[in-house]
């Protein structure tokens, strides 16, 4: 599994009860143990695969919740409108492309990657969204070192 470093402060399960419930969303129990044991931050190794077509994208960083510069919520608001229903932003590459989880069936605890250069009119479609993994545990189990750097 991959390593984390430069996570944030750490979070209370108060503080994530606190953020579903301003948010409206309930986090599955494997991202609440990912974000009790380090609250966002880099990933070692960064490299995953989207797709065949797509190839693999470098995880720039995993947003925390609370006071800093990579908070879930800000991403929140950016994000709004443009996800599909009952995803949140958890994450992010370089060319401003997110990492989500479902926070609702029949994606609940899934994660998938949102290219930004393939948005649609429709949020709610799921044209420019590619499955990763079944839940964040598998996600960073599939995250990889890039033998090109």
């Amino acid at each position: 599994m991959a390593q984390i470093i430069n996570s944030h402060d750490q979070l209370s399960l108060e503080q994530i009860e606190q953020f579903e419930s301003e948010n409206n969303v309930k986090l599955s129990e494997l991202y609440r143990e990912f974000l009790l044991k380090w609250n966002g931050g880099k990933a070692r190794p960064n490299t995953f695969k989207i797709s065949d077509e797509q190839g693999s994208s470098v995880l720039n960083v995993f947003y925390g919740i609370g006071d800093m510069y990579d908070n879930v919520e800000d991403f929140l608001d950016i994000m709004e409108d443009r996800l599909p229903e009952g995803f949140i932003p958890i994450a992010e590459d370089p060319a401003g492309n997110v990492i989500c989880i479902g926070t609702q069936e029949p994606y609940y605890e899934k994660i998938y990657f949102w290219d930004h250069e393939e948005e649609s009119e429709n949020p709610d479609g799921m044209s420019n969204m590619y499955f990763l993994a079944d839940n964040i545990n598998e996600f960073l189990d599939n995250l990889y070192e890039d033998d090109e750097e």
